[in-house]
């Protein structure tokens, strides 16, 4: 994480003997990890809470989602007319199909071309 290598430890150990002396250097390393401790439970106590919360967003974002899918069944019951409950017998054709009839093409009009003595296209009322 801070990329530290051993020579760095031991330079900061060797300057912490030197300022604070040997009789206090444990004492200050009791101190210094019990403040690292307290930091790192501050820390995961935090991280838990943000955690239970997103967990507690997610669950109302699901209870939402589950009430409009509700929501959208029910309206879609009121619109579909209900299912009949008796299904008639289907009757045997006695008629042949009837043939096709034929139909009349089907032309479109189109507006008269522009005439080249006039290169105004029609006014349109």
């Amino acid at each position: 994480m801070f990329d530290i290598g051993f020579s760095e430890l031991l330079l900061v150990g060797l300057v912490a003997l030197i300022v604070f002396g040997p009789e206090r250097l444990p004492g200050a390393a009791r101190t210094a990890g019990l403040w690292i401790g307290r930091l790192k439970r501050s820390f995961s106590a935090i991280k838990a809470e943000v955690e239970r919360e997103m967990g507690a967003d997610e669950i109302r974002r699901q209870l939402h989602n589950e009430q409009i899918l509700q929501m959208e069944r029910e309206l879609k019951q009121s619109i579909q007319p209900p299912a009949p409950t008796e299904t008639p017998a289907a009757e045997p054709a006695s008629e042949p199909p009837a043939a096709p009839t034929a139909t009349a093409p089907v032309v479109e009009a189109t507006p008269p071309a522009p005439s080249p003595a006039n290169p105004e296209p029609p006014r349109q009322p």
